[in-house]
């Protein structure tokens, strides 16, 4: 039986006895800080905390103090958090001055795969927060999106899905970061191509509050539309008419030429890939009038 996938080196490896300062006897080296030294860190893949979450933790925070120290770093004479920013919020809610915290060595890959791995952990991170997340691990420490799935015990086909969210607008990234959309209804709509629509859809599944099933009907709706306009389009080009046309262009001018006809209207069109073959063009265009 294969052993289920853990949180790759997760939290065990980066938080380890020695990384975390364990005593001999079991204990963690916690220390006691003014809270105005500890810092956010700015790469920190979450961006959104829940102010009702926030408030619940400070009346728990007044009641029972900080019970689980913060993880940070030292940096620029302030410590900035690697792990524990809703802990840190929740207790400058509370009005605390001081914070227990536990620093560590950490290096910019390893704050950023410790406050990722945190969230995943928790499942706080909202797909577009993940999505950026993974990304910002791949492009500034030149990992593989097999790497990432294995830092942060995800399968890589799990670490793909999420990545094609970059694929969308930012408008309806922006509107999936405000839960405005679920992870269901973008993957949906990243089956549109064309921004203006992607963004009609978005709209539609907010102003009508559509399920993830409607808008895949919808969509799937527009695209059979599409493939019959398509269809009917090529069934005039397969006129026996309209073909011989074109190909006796196509041997005259020497280049691909396409004729589409429309309700009212057609069009011919002739390709040409220089300025030079442009002028041969013309030129056999004049030599036949």
């Amino acid at each position: 039986m294969k052993p289920q996938r853990g949180l790759g080196r997760g939290l065990n490896a980066l938080l380890s006895d020695e990384a975390l300062n364990i005593t001999a006897e079991g204990e963690a080296t916690i220390k006691i800080v003014d809270i105005n030294d500890i810092e956010p860190n700015f790469g920190q893949p979450r961006k959104k905390f829940s102010e009702e979450e926030l408030q619940e933790l400070s009346q728990s925070i007044l009641e029972y103090g900080v019970i689980q120290p913060l993880i940070v770093r030292e940096k620029n004479n302030k410590y900035e958090i690697v792990a524990g920013e809703r802990r840190y919020r929740a207790a400058r809610l509370a009005g605390l001055t001081e914070l227990p915290i536990i620093i560590k060595l950490f290096s910019d890959q390893q704050t950023l795969e410790v406050a990722l791995i945190e969230n995943i952990q928790r499942e706080d991170l909202n797909p577009m927060e993940l999505a950026c997340a993974y990304s910002l691990l791949m492009e500034h420490f030149d990992l593989t999106q097999e790497q990432v799935a294995d830092k942060v015990g995800k399968s890589r086909t799990a670490v793909t899905n999420i990545m094609r969210l970059l694929k969308l607008t930012p408008y309806v990234q922006e509107k999936l970061r405000e839960d405005a959309i679920s992870y269901g209804h973008a993957r949906a709509i990243l089956a549109v191509k064309d921004i203006k629509l992607q963004k009609q859809l978005t709209d539609l599944v907010i102003e009508k509050q559509l399920s993830v099933r409607e808008i895949e009907k919808y969509i799937q709706n527009l695209s059979s539309i599409k493939d019959k306009k398509k269809k009917d389009k090529e069934k005039e080009l397969y006129n026996p008419f309209y073909r011989e046309i074109q190909e006796d262009l196509q041997r005259v001018l020497g280049t691909r030429v396409a004729i589409s006809k429309g309700a009212k209207k057609g069009k011919i069109e002739i390709e040409y890939y220089s300025d030079e073959e442009l002028s041969r063009i013309i030129q056999i265009i004049n030599a036949n009038k």
